[in-house]
């Protein structure tokens, strides 16, 4: 009886303009936020090892002179201090090298596949972003927690085991063989057992943790110390100018390019931030558009409200009417939106699998928890709004 009454004076035009205008504003937050989760993991060579914002910086040698030395090829404290004070620079840490000798055979049906030197390195934990319990280390442990880098379990399935007759393996296959280490110096030679728990892209290396790094040179090469060849940093802004000009006028490069990379990663966080912007603003426009709507049908509809209220009608029956009519175009701008976004991203996924096969798939949970999210905010605020305006009536 209530809703006969009160839609007389609603403006079908004016509340199809707020509901296109919503859906667009709508659509632009989401579709941003979902285009840049899908697109990120193309752009950053994150491996679950190592953030996006960390950086490996070495030195540069240019000539044979320069590569043959030494003693230039490390970073001393001053050089060190020096980097760290830079505004770039958020945290700094340091390659560790085993100054100790190490081998490595690995085992396959109980007969020796092959055996090679090799060489450790460490860089503080607080860099590394694995599995906590695999990469702890102590005295007491029996197993010594590796990460290597794929290149060389490449390097081994289409080179060594191609050669050699033997069988290819994976890295599901490799984390579970045990590697037979044998450490020697200082006059001990021991034997250790060793498991790769991941694999880097980005390191070039084979990383141990820095507890066992610190205990093993301690024991096998009491007093030796070396200067780090390589430190990590982690950066505020990857695109910041004054990285590369820091770097190339103190002669260090930085690994694999990555400060490229971290450049466009920032920058695509950037362009999404912008136009969420965007999307926001048209949002706000086309709620401040809904409200005036809703003003303007309860300004039309002054005296039949306040007739209604008089002969007994409660304040929120009275606004429920308005209050269902947001609440209803609110749901149909998300359901819409929702929909719109599923079959673009259907679209743009198989372009964008067809420029990065390895790229992983994502997902629209966080997408369809922010639609619902923003749903509720609007019809939260409607909702109080309107009650507020016939309570000014009634008065």
């Amino acid at each position: 009886m209530i809703w006969r009454l009160l839609r007389q004076h609603i403006s079908v035009v004016q509340l199809v303009g707020f509901a296109l205008a919503n859906l667009i504003g709508t659509l632009i937050i989401l579709l941003a936020m979902q285009f840049y989760l899908d697109l990120a993991p193309a752009f950053t060579t994150d491996d679950g090892i190592l953030g996006n914002d960390y950086l490996i910086v070495s030195k540069t040698f240019t000539t044979i002179e320069g590569a043959s030395r030494t003693d230039n090829s490390g970073f001393d404290a001053k050089e060190i201090q020096d980097l760290a004070r830079q505004d770039f620079c958020r945290e700094l840490g340091s390659f560790t090298a085993s100054n100790y000798e190490v081998s490595c055979s690995l085992g396959i049906d109980g007969m020796p596949a092959f055996g090679t030197e090799m060489f450790f390195e460490s860089v503080p934990d607080a860099f590394v972003d694995t599995h906590t319990e695999q990469w702890r280390w102590t005295e007491q442990s029996d197993v010594v927690p590796i990460i290597l880098p794929r290149t060389y379990l490449a390097l081994y399935n289409f080179g060594f085991a191609q050669s050699r007759q033997l069988p290819k393996m994976n890295e599901g296959l490799i984390t579970m063989i045990e590697l037979n280490l044998t450490l020697a110096g200082n006059g001990l030679r021991e034997r250790m057992k060793g498991r790769v728990v991941a694999f880097s892209n980005r390191l070039n290396t084979i990383l141990v943790p820095q507890s066992f790094m610190t205990w093993s040179n301690d024991r096998y090469a009491p007093g030796v110390s070396s200067e780090p060849t390589r430190l990590i940093v982690k950066v505020g802004n990857p695109t910041d100018a004054a990285i590369p000009a820091y770097t190339e006028s103190h002669g260090y490069e930085i690994q694999d390019n990555k400060l490229a990379a971290s450049r466009t990663t920032f920058m695509l966080k950037v362009i999404a931030a912008i136009i969420i912007m965007v999307g926001t603003l048209i949002s706000l426009l086309s709620f401040y558009i809904l409200m005036l709507s809703i003003y303007l049908l309860v300004q039309k509809n002054t005296y039949k409200l306040q007739n209604l209220l008089l002969i007994g009608y409660s304040t929120r029956s009275v606004s429920l009417p308005y209050q269902l009519l947001t609440i209803f175009i609110n749901a149909t701008v998300m359901i819409l939106s929702i929909a719109v976004i599923c079959f673009a991203r259907d679209c743009y996924m198989d372009i964008l699998w067809q420029l990065f096969p390895d790229m992983p798939q994502g997902s629209m949970l966080y997408t369809m928890l922010l639609a619902m999210l923003l749903f509720l905010l609007v019809s939260a605020v409607n909702i109080v709004a309107i009650r507020r305006k016939i309570e000014l009536i009634q008065h």
